[in-house]
């Protein structure tokens, strides 16, 4: 069971991990169907598939899974040959990704929050909206929303902790509370920082925020004007458009190779055996 708390402890805290399951044995090998190993994001382990270059391959598929939060099969047939591996069988690993949802903070409930918290939801984002104004923040307005918090911009993240996995868009309703808003997102560890405005605003507030001693990489995280170029104009497609560059961020972002495999060769679906492939 201690495996499974792990599992529940890190979904809890927003970290991604990913469970290997061995589902299939054939002759030999050194754990038995339904062993399981823990793979957290930093690839370190928790239980067993019973060592030597399985696990190396398997941490390696594991951490792929979490980025991409899609399920791998991944087969091997043991081989002395191979890595040193004598138990000559073959084994099947299935990988299960368990990755938190995203989580997406909008500052400002106006149209395009609006807008935006309900494609965000459709899209598989736990979504906060806040606001400082209690009329637009609010259950009523805002039914898409997980959570709804009534909040001064600049000391919003008090309320609402962030972390490295999170995302930010600031569609305030005027430039001072962007500002404010600005200044505190910039303040967190967010990996996306994005903020509704025209070419002229951007240089506006780049000014300001050097001029409040904001280093010119705190600047350049800053995504203006916000979402993917498509000539939207309604509150729907801008929240489309800022959805689309959110999304395609996390998956080029999360995407990764495998390191080069060397230790196995694979069982193919009709029973076949073949050479793993170099990967980079």
């Amino acid at each position: 069971m201690e495996i499974y708390e792990e599992v529940l402890r890190l979904k809890k805290e927003g970290r991604p991990s990913a469970m290997a399951t061995i589902v299939q044995c054939v002759g030999s090998s050194p754990q038995k169907e339904g062993a399981k190993m823990l793979v957290r994001e930093d690839g370190s382990i928790m239980g067993t598939l019973g060592g030597g270059c399985i696990e190396a391959e398997v941490i390696q598929a594991a951490l792929i899974a979490m980025k991409d939060a899609i399920p791998q099969t991944v087969p091997f047939e043991l081989t002395e040959k191979k890595g040193g591996l004598v138990c000559g069988g073959k084994v099947l690993v299935y990988i299960e990704p368990v990755v938190p949802e995203p989580r997406l903070i909008i500052l400002g409930a106006g149209h395009v929050g609006k807008a935006l918290s309900k494609v965000a939801g459709f899209s598989g984002f736990k979504v906060t909206v806040a606001d400082d104004r209690t009329e637009y923040a609010n259950r009523e307005l805002l039914p898409d929303a997980d959570d709804v918090i009534v909040s001064d911009f600049d000391t919003v993240f008090r309320k609402v902790p962030v972390d490295r996995s999170m995302y930010i868009v600031i569609a305030t309703r005027g430039h001072n509370h962007d500002l404010e808003a600005l200044k505190a997102a910039l303040r967190t560890d967010a990996q996306y920082i994005g903020l509704m405005g025209s070419r002229r605003k951007k240089a506006l507030i780049f000014k300001t925020l050097q001029s409040e001693g904001f280093s010119e990489d705190d600047i350049s995280r800053v995504i203006i004007p916000v979402g993917l170029p498509i000539s939207s104009v309604t509150p729907e497609e801008i929240a489309v458009s800022i959805m689309a560059q959110i999304i395609r961020q996390r998956r080029e972002n999360g995407h990764s190779g495998f390191g080069r495999a060397s230790c196995s060769r694979l069982v193919q679906e009709d029973g076949s055996v073949e050479a793993a492939p170099s990967r980079t």
